[in-house]
């Protein structure tokens, strides 16, 4: 992508690590400051369409929603105005944050944007078996780990593709996690957009609110957090889906997903020149292994907890 209408650079562009699917650069220039985003498109896990999200972004922005403009899309690249604010830690939020993010969810689903891809839903993979003897075989550091949680990570497959979607789907951001926002003034904002499709109701707002009311783990879930998601979601106009362990699968799915394609990547063995570094891989590997048979395992108390 051609970058020179940004204006003249101040110095080079600037690498800012962390991100767990892309890589992204800090660009300042005469006219300001800009986050450009290179896309991981070689080995994702769907189709990713760049114009598509890009509009939607575009149609959220004008909209009020809080986050960074959008500012120009090409193949492989993204490019957004930079936005100063504090991270946000794994840890769970304030209720008046929460609540606001219900809000804006609400707000964003209720947009009028035309979405014309449906989304197929593939079954969840069942090759664990064989990826756990790959692991072994190449001296992966957490192949044990991997070969002890087979049979788990073959439930939770059987869960996901067995649990009833109640609906209905809405065109949505997917990612709302406290690594894709910001707090500016102790409000939030939303990043990170390249997930954004059709999905069920119930699983963001799950995904959304558990993400955000919870540290690391799963020892520390605040359910007062938890329900603020919903019930700014509900004063802004959003009609909440019925309850269930339908709010929980796309968290799961989306981990179990995430899990296997860096699972994927650590066998390669190679550091690839696009997507997360190596090491990082390996980091979300250990983190799935270990925080997903504990996610599935809790279900039972998390639908009591916060139902």
């Amino acid at each position: 992508m051609d970058l020179s209408r940004l204006g003249a650079p101040l110095g080079p562009m600037i690498r800012v690590h962390g991100g767990f699917a892309n890589r992204m650069y800090r660009l300042d220039t005469e006219q300001g400051s800009f986050a450009v985003k290179e896309l991981n498109l070689a080995d994702r896990r769907w189709t990713y369409r760049v114009e598509d999200v890009f509009r939607f972004e575009r149609a959220a922005f004008a909209a009020g929603i809080p986050m960074p403009e959008p500012i120009s899309a090409g193949h492989g690249t993204l490019v957004h105005r930079w936005v100063e604010g504090e991270t946000v830690p794994e840890a769970p939020v304030s209720v008046a944050y929460a609540y606001e993010v219900g809000e804006i969810l609400a707000r964003l689903h209720a947009l009028d944007v035309a979405w014309t891809r449906v989304p197929i839903e593939e079954p969840a993979a069942r090759d664990w078996p064989e990826l756990a003897a790959r692991a072994a075989a190449t001296g992966q550091p957490w192949a044990g780990e991997l070969a002890s949680q087979v049979e788990t990570f073959l439930a939770i497959a059987h869960f996901i593709d067995a649990c009833e979607r109640p609906g209905p789907a809405v065109l949505t951001h997917r990612d709302i996690q406290p690594w894709n926002l910001l707090a500016r003034q102790g409000r939030p904002v939303l990043l990170d957009w390249e997930l954004s499709g059709m999905l069920d109701l119930s699983g963001e707002l799950g995904s959304t609110a558990l993400s955000i009311a919870k540290g690391p783990g799963f020892d520390d879930v605040r359910p007062a957090v938890f329900h603020a998601v919903r019930e700014g979601y509900a004063a802004a106009g959003g009609a909440l889906p019925p309850w269930g362990p339908s709010w929980f699968i796309f968290m799961i799915g989306g981990w179990l997903g995430h899990t296997r394609w860096n699972i994927l990547r650590c066998l390669a063995g190679v550091e690839a020149s696009t997507g997360p570094d190596l090491a990082l891989s390996h980091e979300s590997v250990r983190n799935g292994l270990r925080g997903l048979p504990d996610l599935f395992g809790r279900l039972p108390e998390l639908e009591a907890l916060l139902g």
